[in-house]
C-alpha cells in the first residue's frame, strides 16, 4: 500500500503529463487516507489562463487518450466554446485512465474561477472551494482570494441556522449551500452526501473555518460551549444588526439578486425593524434568510442545468451516460438502504 507521501507525489505526477497550469486542486476521496480502489476517480480542478490553448496543447500531448470525434469536431474549440457559452466556464473530462488510476479533471479559465470565488455568479467552483480541497498548484494565490468566499459561506450558513446549533450543523449548512437547487440532488446524488462529506472530513472543515469562527466569537456574534463528544455547541446573536452584518459579507452578485445595496444596509429603524423603504426591505431576519435562500437555489439550479448540458456535449454521450448512470446507482442505493 502507498504511503501518504507517495500518494501525494502520485497526484503531482499527473501534472507532468499535461500542459502547465496556474492552479490545481484535488477534492473528494483523494483527501482521505489512501484508497486502494482503482475504480474510484480522483477529481482535479485545473485553472489555466487560456483554456483554448491549453486544450489544444493537451490534445497534442495526449492524443491517444481522447476519442477521435473530438479532433474531427475541432476538439479544443468545441470544448472551450461549449463550456463558455452553455456551461459555467469549466469543462470536465471523466474516466481518464492514467498510471492505473481513474481520473476526472475540470479545466477553467483563471479569470472565471476568481470571479466565481468573489461573486458567486454560478456558485459552482466557489461552492467546491467552500469544502476541503488539496491545493497542489497555486501560482495566483487563490488561497488568499478564497478567504472572501469562506467568510461569505459562514455568513450565509449562519443566516440559515437557528439561534442554537452544533459545530457539525454549521459545516453541514456550509456544505449544502452549493447543492441547494442542484438538479442532480433530485435523482443522481446520495441523499446523505452532505452528511458523509462533513463527517468524513470534519477536521478539515474545522481547520478551514477556525479563524473565521474565532473572529465571530471575538465580536461576540457566536458563543461556544463544549459538549461530551468534543463537538462544540454554538449559539448566535440573531439580532437585525447582526443580520445586516451577515448580508454585507455576501458576494455582490447575491446581494444584487436580493435587491440589496450597501447603502440600504446602513439604515436600520429605531424600532428594530428593517422594513421601511429606506431599509433593507425585510421585516425580519427570517424574511432576509428566505430571500437569500431563494436566490441561492435559483443560482445553483441554473448553473447545474447548464453544466449538465455542457457535460453531455463535451464529454460525449457514452461518457456522460456512464457517469450519470454511476451517479444514479449510488443515489438509488442511498435511498433504498435502511
Amino acid at each position: 500500500m502507498e504511503t501518504k507521501d507517495a500518494a501525494h507525489a502520485h497526484l503531482l505526477d499527473f501534472l507532468k503529463a499535461i500542459p502547465p497550469v496556474d492552479f490545481c486542486c484535488v477534492y473528494g476521496s483523494a483527501l482521505h487516507s489512501i484508497n486502494p480502489d482503482k475504480s474510484t476517480m480522483i477529481d482535479y480542478i485545473l485553472g489555466v489562463s487560456d483554456p483554448l490553448q491549453w486544450h489544444s496543447e493537451n490534445l497534442q500531448m495526449n492524443a491517444d487518450h481522447y476519442a477521435s470525434w473530438m479532433v474531427h469536431l475541432g476538439g479544443a474549440k468545441l470544448i472551450t466554446g461549449v463550456a463558455d457559452k452553455l456551461g459555467v466556464g469549466v469543462h470536465f473530462n471523466p474516466y481518464v485512465t492514467w498510471n492505473n488510476k481513474m481520473l476526472k479533471y475540470g479545466v477553467v479559465r483563471m479569470n472565471d474561477l476568481i470571479r466565481d470565488i468573489l461573486n458567486w455568479e454560478s456558485l459552482y467552483l466557489s461552492g467546491r472551494l467552500q469544502k476541503p480541497v488539496n491545493m497542489l498548484v497555486d501560482n495566483l494565490d487563490i488561497v488568499n482570494e478564497n478567504t472572501v468566499n469562506l467568510r461569505a459561506a459562514v455568513s450565509a450558513a449562519l443566516l440559515l441556522l437557528p439561534p442554537k446549533f452544533t459545530e457539525e450543523d454549521l459545516y453541514a449548512k456550509i456544505c449544502s449551500l452549493s447543492y441547494m437547487g442542484d438538479l442532480r440532488m433530485l435523482f443522481a446524488e446520495d441523499r446523505n452526501k452532505v452528511k458523509k462529506i462533513v463527517q468524513g472530513q470534519f477536521n478539515l472543515f474545522r481547520s478551514m473555518y477556525k479563524k473565521f469562527l474565532e473572529e465571530y466569537e471575538d465580536k461576540d456574534l457566536l458563543r461556544f460551549s463544549s459538549s461530551t463528544n468534543q463537538l462544540a455547541n454554538i449559539s448566535q446573536d440573531c439580532g437585525l444588526a447582526v443580520t445586516c452584518s451577515h448580508i454585507s459579507s455576501l458576494p455582490p452578485t447575491i446581494r444584487s439578486r436580493m435587491g440589496i445595496t450597501i447603502e440600504k444596509m446602513k439604515v436600520i429603524t429605531e424600532s428594530g425593524g428593517v422594513g421601511d423603504r429606506n431599509g433593507l426591505g425585510f421585516g425580519s431576519r427570517e424574511e432576509a434568510a428566505k430571500c437569500m435562500e431563494k436566490v441561492l437555489r435559483r443560482t445553483v439550479r441554473v448553473s447545474s442545468a447548464r453544466q449538465a448540458v455542457s457535460g453531455v456535449l463535451t464529454a460525449g454521450g457514452v461518457k456522460a451516460a456512464r457517469y450519470l448512470t454511476n451517479k444514479m446507482c449510488k443515489a438509488w442505493r442511498s435511498w433504498t438502504r435502511k
